[in-house]
């Protein structure tokens, strides 16, 4: 059982929370930090994983999400907007004609091209702003990454926590040994499989206590700024009187397009007219999720599993909002031993 006073929830969705005045609000990005007390190599240089690990490890066959979804490597940028809108994932293969993988397109990429980031200049250049030919134009070669860094399905998991750390991604490519698609092993497909696990270590011993999140009332060019400049999918909204009422996220910011909601509201066809006059309150999601700061870190993996989200707020005993904790802190603290 995970600690805590009894009869209460380690988790629960709430509608909205309170911060604590300990925790600190940002609207700005700030340093991404790794949780404290671990070390992931040892001094020979190999991954200093748990044993955990090793008595859950499997080819990748066996974890990796399957079917992959894929889009074209002909494919204009709505296209790609468009499925991320049906299927809600965080990315996409890129594919050739032969379903060979060519390349990777996060829900990120589209956010840095729709607004965002540098890749905000293609649809400034070279269409001038106008959404519709930035949308049904540009091939979605032009923002993905090529050559992104795969494995095989008879990869073990080891493996693709190694690759995962030491490049910093969250999702992998997975292939057939002749270069076909298989798959996506991503971090929430290894917390899966580590589920069911007690660390020791509680939930505030990992939360980062500095929350970077954008107002309801920004319009929705603020978040994509922030998220691309943290590199967070995910971010908590407030209100003015700094209470948590939600969340955005960079697949919530794509669909906006990908729906087309973005065209009813392009007036003047301009994407910047689109993208300062939409205000998050309109494509955010309402309600979070909340895990108690002295419970076991294994428990906010379930709770993540069990929600399907990558990130919870952490409350105290009051239920005031103290921290935040993210995937990527579960995935390192469940696979990585203490220093």
């Amino acid at each position: 059982m995970a600690a805590g006073r009894p009869g209460r929830p380690a988790f629960k969705r709430v509608s909205s929370a309170r911060l604590s005045r300990g925790v600190s609000v940002s609207r700005s990005p700030v340093p991404i930090r790794r949780p404290e007390g671990i070390r992931w190599l040892r001094s020979d240089g190999s991954p200093n994983w748990s044993q955990r690990v090793a008595e859950r490890a499997g080819e990748l066959g066996l974890i990796a999400s399957r079917p992959p979804v894929t889009v074209n490597s002909s494919s204009v940028i709505l296209e790609a907007a468009e499925t991320i809108a049906d299927k809600m994932v965080r990315g996409l293969l890129v594919v050739d004609s032969k379903e060979r993988l060519v390349g990777l397109l996060t829900a990120l990429d589209l956010v840095n091209y729709l607004g965002g980031g540098e890749y905000y200049s293609i649809v400034a250049n070279r269409y001038g702003y106008n959404i519709f030919k930035a949308l049904r134009e540009e091939k979605v070669t032009s923002i993905m990454t090529k050559n992104p860094p795969f494995l095989y399905r008879s990869d073990t998991l080891d493996k693709a926590l190694t690759l995962m750390v030491r490049e910093g991604v969250g999702m992998i490519p997975v292939l057939y040994e002749d270069g076909t698609v298989y798959g996506v092993v991503t971090e929430h497909d290894i917390i899966a499989r580590l589920k069911g696990v007690r660390v020791g270590r509680k939930v505030s011993e990992i939360m980062s206590r500095t929350i970077v999140a954008v107002d309801l009332e920004d319009p929705i060019k603020k978040a994509a700024e922030l998220m691309v400049k943290q590199g967070f999918r995910r971010l908590p909204v407030v209100d003015k009187g700094g209470e948590a009422q939600g969340y955005v996220s960079a697949k919530d910011y794509v669909a906006f397009f990908g729906s087309h909601k973005a065209f009813e509201a392009a007036a003047t066809g301009s994407i910047e007219d689109v993208i300062t006059n939409t205000r998050i309150f309109e494509i955010a999601r309402r309600g979070l999720y909340t895990i108690r700061q002295d419970e076991d870190v294994g428990a906010a993996a379930e709770a993540m599993i069990e929600h399907g989200v990558n990130g919870l707020l952490v409350v105290d005993d009051e239920d005031n909002v103290v921290g935040i904790i993210t995937e990527r802190d579960v995935l390192l603290a469940l696979a990585i031993e203490e220093v």
